[in-house]
């Protein structure tokens, strides 16, 4: 297998030029919501599970935005490998008006009902209260999230992927300083806690757009053609339309279940909280590995079906299947061999810390799934425009099976924190033979473009 897999050198430079860019972009985002769990534990345990829960907000309306971003993603990707400028172009165009519409509406929402919003997640108000002084400062940087998305999403599609983790290191540098600036009140600065968190946040989103607009005007990027930001290409906006509404069923479906999880924890007690939201750091710094082979490998495969390439394409298909499994055993050991460590950094109660260790251990079986799955269906299925699949799974899996039983332990059968916890990872893990089974009928083996 490591002959047929790695013997091709264009396939592996060309992979890792976008993989590990990308996978580093994601590793200094998850960075951010490890600088904040960390310095916030360092201060109260409430405060990091305030926080925890409060950002499950921008969560779901990351989940939308990816909605949008993914088919600038699948279509640029594809439109790229055909040469065709112009329509990607356009493509970041209609990303552009949707993000901005999506982004004032939680805007709106955390600055003006961040009460009501807290109360879905936890009905404890030492939590809800430290909530709401987030939400009222952190509303303001949702209002620039979708507009850099698109940015270095097109960075990403025109080759240009090393520079988005240039961005994303630079903004996440700021904001961990000034997390640490303004939580701890260093400097001379006032001692903000939550709120310190939230501004720091915000500054650095201002720093970032500014930064990837001002990339976006030299030789070689891509701006957006401000004569054609409201101009509709109907065929172009139907095929954008096709791809982002599976996408879009998808992505909720996911992020509200991923986040009834964390509101399931947040009914289980402020142990069961804290403990989770140490867990979800982990777990997002170790699916940054998977994240980056999805996104690179997505835009390899949708390059190569793009240019007409169809069994280039599906050959590049069979071989990141392999590399996903190689890459789930990898992040099951890295999540067992780093359990020790992670109860050291915060200070929590006795409980909390045994909760944290139950959900690390039963995490690292999870990642295998985790990982197989978002390679093979953000990466593979998606490139070639088969977009509707994630959704039909998450329905089965996590909607069917998963949600229901987490539902019934908290707040019917009173099961232990780690038994709610495990039934939250089941679906991952239980649609891998599902998802193989999908792979091998190649639907995904499509070349999207048109003469437009």
């Amino acid at each position: 297998m490591r002959e047929r897999l790695f013997s091709d050198k264009i396939f592996i430079k060309k992979l890792w030029q976008l993989a590990l860019p990308i996978a580093f972009q994601n590793l200094m985002l998850a960075s951010v919501a490890a600088a904040d769990a960390l310095m916030l534990g360092r201060v109260t345990q409430d405060s990091m599970a305030a926080v925890s829960l409060a950002t499950q907000i921008q969560f779901i309306q990351n989940m939308i935005l990816a909605a949008i971003i993914a088919p600038i993603v699948i279509l640029g990707a594809q439109y790229w490998g055909k040469k065709d400028e112009k329509t990607v172009n356009d493509i970041f165009c209609i990303g552009l008006r949707l993000c901005v519409g999506v982004s004032l509406l939680f805007f709106a929402g955390c600055v003006f009902f961040p009460r009501f919003l807290m109360l879905i997640f936890t009905n404890e108000e030492a939590l809800i209260v430290i909530g709401v002084r987030y939400l009222k400062v952190a509303g303001w940087s949702y209002l620039l999230t979708g507009i850099s998305q698109c940015y270095l999403a097109i960075m990403k599609v025109s080759e240009h992927a090393a520079q988005t983790a240039v961005v994303s290191t630079g903004a996440v540098l700021i904001n961990i300083v000034l997390n640490a600036v303004l939580i701890f009140g260093f400097f001379g600065a006032p001692a903000m806690e939550a709120q310190g968190a939230a501004a720091a946040t915000l500054i650095s989103r201002v720093i970032e757009l500014f930064w990837v607009i001002t990339f976006s005007y030299r030789e070689g990027y891509i701006h957006p053609d401000w004569s054609r930001i409201w101009k509709r290409n109907r065929l172009l906006f139907g095929d954008f339309r096709k791809c982002a509404l599976p996408l879009l069923g998808a992505c909720l479906f996911w992020g509200i279940g991923f986040t009834s999880y964390s509101a399931f924890m947040g009914h289980l007690g402020t142990d069961a909280a804290a403990a989770n939201s140490i867990a979800a750091v982990v777990r997002d710094l170790v699916c940054c590995m998977c994240n980056g082979l999805a996104s690179g490998g997505g835009i390899l495969v949708g390059n190569e079906l793009g240019a007409g390439h169809l069994d280039r394409g599906k050959l590049y298909g069979d071989r990141l299947v392999k590399i996903s499994f190689l890459t789930g055993f990898l992040s099951t050991a890295i999540m067992l061999a780093v359990t020790p460590f992670v109860t050291g950094f915060v200070k929590m109660t006795d409980q909390a810390e045994r909760h944290l260790i139950a959900m690390m251990v039963i995490m690292a079986f999870y990642m295998i799934g985790r990982t197989v799955n978002t390679i093979i269906i953000n990466g593979i299925f998606a490139a070639g425009g088969d977009t509707m699949f994630d959704m039909y799974s998450l329905a089965v899996c996590m909607w069917g099976i998963a949600i229901p039983l987490a539902v019934a332990g908290t707040f019917f059968l009173n099961w232990p924190v780690p038994v709610v916890y495990a039934c939250t990872c089941l679906d991952e893990v239980g649609k891998i033979p599902w998802v193989m089974y999908h792979y091998r009928k190649y639907i995904w083996v499509k070349d999207l473009t048109r003469e437009l």
